[in-house]
């Protein structure tokens, strides 16, 4: 019975490290294909970031509807300080980051854009230890000085003379990085009284549409093309919907901090899929550099929780 017990533990375990790993390949497809829409078919960040947002934010509360009942989904809106938070989560959060990362791709590539967005810890590291009065620990001040060097490696592949990414490509990049540090920090009291879903649910959606003001996400900006249909389709349903499904179903399986962990597997399966299928080209300076920053999450996803008990995370995007 206890060999038992413990199969099924280990069993239980691989499966929700496999859902992770699912979820970060859909998220760093999910960029490549954004990729291909922004530099083939000639669609707008702005228009891509609308239709996402509100189609998926959609999804995610008929889902939420169907699993917690209409009072649930709808209860964030009974506190008025709540609405304030969800606004505010929804536009400087959710709309932030979103955009940032898609205006990124657009000036640079999938892979350095989604490397640079996971710089985000850092920021976040910086700002706990000024509000906490302390210098960063050791590990910390490790993690910084990794991703201070890989960003350089990465943005001017060892060459000081010129940048190999485009100069807005980095900024809206870490913009992005930025936008990461500010969802993941700021909506720790809501996360407490509302389940991932319906936040996240209604943060899409009230980004989408109020991006949507400047921009119909029901009107193409261009000729409707099966490759467009299909690339949309994919960022919206597997890059977001079932992705985050996937990551979040994955809590029940295995620790917050162990899918965390594997979600580092985004930027690496992003930049396996940029070179070798849009052929983007990364010198060894460059790969130096995203290991170093692969290498700045690891070392702040295993900090000591005992210490200083992390922020929760809605989830990577």
């Amino acid at each position: 019975m206890v060999r038992f017990r413990l199969w099924v533990f280990t069993l239980n375990h691989y499966k929700g490290v496999a859902m992770v790993l699912f979820a970060t390949v859909f998220w760093g497809v999910s960029g490549t294909a954004a990729q291909v829409l922004f530099q083939q078919d000639h669609v707008s960040p702005y228009w891509l970031v609308t239709v996402r947002m509100s189609v998926s934010g959609l999804l995610l509360l008929l889902l939420a509807l169907s699993r917690f009942g209409i009072a649930s989904v709808f209860s964030v809106w009974r506190n008025k300080q709540d609405v304030i938070r969800l606004i505010l989560l929804s536009f400087f959060g959710l709309l932030g980051v979103q955009y940032t990362y898609f205006a990124s791709i657009q000036y640079g590539n999938a892979a350095t854009s989604t490397l640079l967005q996971y710089v985000g810890p850092i920021f976040i590291t910086i700002y706990l230890a000024l509000r906490n009065r302390r210098l960063p620990r050791a590990r910390e001040l490790a993690a910084i000085v990794f991703a201070l060097f890989g960003i350089f490696l990465l943005v001017t592949n060892g060459n000081t003379r010129h940048f190999e990414v485009a100069p807005p490509a980095v900024v809206w990049g870490l913009l992005s990085a930025l936008t990461v540090a500010f969802y993941t920090l700021y909506p720790q009291i809501l996360l407490k009284r509302y389940d991932p879903a319906i936040l996240i649910g209604w943060g899409m959606l009230l980004g989408g549409l109020g991006l949507g003001l400047g921009e119909n996400p029901f009107r193409s900006p261009v000729h409707t093309t099966p490759q467009l249909f299909m690339l949309v389709s994919f960022v919206v349903l597997f890059g977001t919907l079932i992705a985050f499904y996937m990551y979040i179903a994955s809590l029940n399986h295995i620790s917050a901090s162990v899918a965390s962990l594997l979600a580092c597997g985004e930027p690496l399966s992003a930049a396996v899929i940029a070179v070798t299928i849009l052929h983007v080209r990364m010198g060894l300076p460059s790969l130096l550099g995203a290991s170093c920053i692969l290498i700045t999450v690891t070392l702040l996803a295993r900090k000591d929780r005992a210490k200083e008990p992390p922020p929760e995370f809605l989830t990577p995007l």
